[in-house]
């Protein structure tokens, strides 16, 4: 089986599951879990933090960090793609009581800077109180470039706003763009969350870790945000096994993103070699352009569901939704690389494909 689902169906490797099972254990409620602390001490020094919490997903990393940024009734700017307003069952509005204002995104990924700026409130009771600026990174598998980052925690400083980094995949921006410029993710990572108040990262997509998230912001910031971690019921006791997993991806499988990134390409070459002379794809689907783990190949609407059922026939998993692009209906295919799918996965879904009929 190859599953390009996502890469949140990773497997620990044995190396993490030995790592696990040697962790030092304590009670994370009761703040003395050895491990756990390591892992947010650790994270929170890898991306020039004062301090980090541990929980178990990212979906609540982000709604602590809104929840704690704002109050009921404050607004937080977000993409109309964003996971934080699309994808997380309405948390911020629905427990925080927090007013969305989703914006559209360019074709980069980015939201344009203008946009941004002209939706924040001013300060009249008729409106909800402008408080935070959510970005993405990557967004739709695109790595946000490290100017417009900048660009976008100075408007938010400017503005008195504060400012949240939905970075789920956030070593897979670093490790594109340290690798287009030659220098290092680690390093590229911190310059990326430099002057925001708080980034959720997740440990386990590309990471690998088997489950959990962290936030990191100032030490007041998550004194704050761990009081609404046990709110929303997110104290795990002896955690620090899943603890343990997080320190094991954090230094072990940062760089070997890179790995996942090369997948994705020759997954997008080999397509784009196919496609054009295949009998019943050619001029039918279209693979747009990589940069991180992420491919997306749009099929047309008649097509999709006998694509999807043949790839599955064939023992490769992906997702896929309906889409109009430019007044098309198509199918979009995702396909997701991540350290359980190899060079040989990718080679036997272009055969998938060609044999198509």
């Amino acid at each position: 089986m190859s599953d390009f689902r996502s890469d949140t169906v990773t497997q620990p490797t044995a190396a993490m599951k030995r790592a696990m099972m040697d962790a030092p254990l304590g009670d994370d409620v009761f703040n003395d879990d050895p491990t756990v602390h390591r892992l947010q001490e650790m994270a929170a020094g890898m991306l020039g933090y004062e301090a980090a919490l541990f929980a178990p997903s990212g979906t609540q990393t982000n709604l602590i960090a809104l929840m704690t940024h704002c109050q009921r009734g404050d607004e937080a700017i977000v993409g109309q793609q964003w996971h934080t307003y699309r994808w997380e069952a309405g948390g911020m509005a629905v427990l925080g009581s927090i007013q969305p204002q989703p914006l559209e995104h360019q074709p980069d990924g980015t939201i344009a800077l203008a946009d941004i700026e002209n939706a924040i409130k001013p300060d009249d009771p008729h409106f909800a109180r402008t408080r935070l600026v959510v970005i993405e990174n990557t967004t739709g598998g695109k790595p946000l470039p490290l100017k417009y980052m900048r660009d976008v925690q100075q408007l938010a400083q400017r503005r008195g706003l504060r400012c949240h980094i939905d970075g789920a995949r956030l070593f897979n921006a670093a490790v594109a763009l340290a690798h287009e410029d030659g220098g290092d993710p680690l390093a590229t990572a911190k310059n990326m969350c430099h002057g925001y108040d708080s980034v959720s990262l997740c440990l386990s997509k590309g990471l690998g870790a088997p489950i959990g998230s962290l936030l990191l912001g100032s030490a007041s910031f998550i004194g704050q945000a761990r009081r609404l971690r046990k709110m929303l019921g997110g104290g795990m006791r002896q955690s620090g096994m899943l603890a343990a997993a997080g320190i094991h991806a954090l230094e072990h499988h940062v760089h070997r993103l890179a790995d996942d990134h090369a997948h994705a390409r020759l997954l997008s070459e080999g397509l784009a070699e196919i496609i054009p002379n295949h009998p019943v794809l050619s001029g039918r689907l279209a693979v747009h352009a990589d940069r991180t783990n992420i491919v997306f190949t749009d099929v047309d609407a008649d097509l999709g569901q006998p694509l999807l059922a043949h790839l599955a026939a064939n023992d490769v998993k992906v997702t896929a939704g309906d889409l109009r692009v430019q007044e098309r209906l198509v199918k979009r295919i995702r396909w997701v690389m991540h350290l359980d799918v190899s060079g040989k996965d990718v080679e036997k879904a272009l055969q998938v494909v060609n044999a198509f009929r």
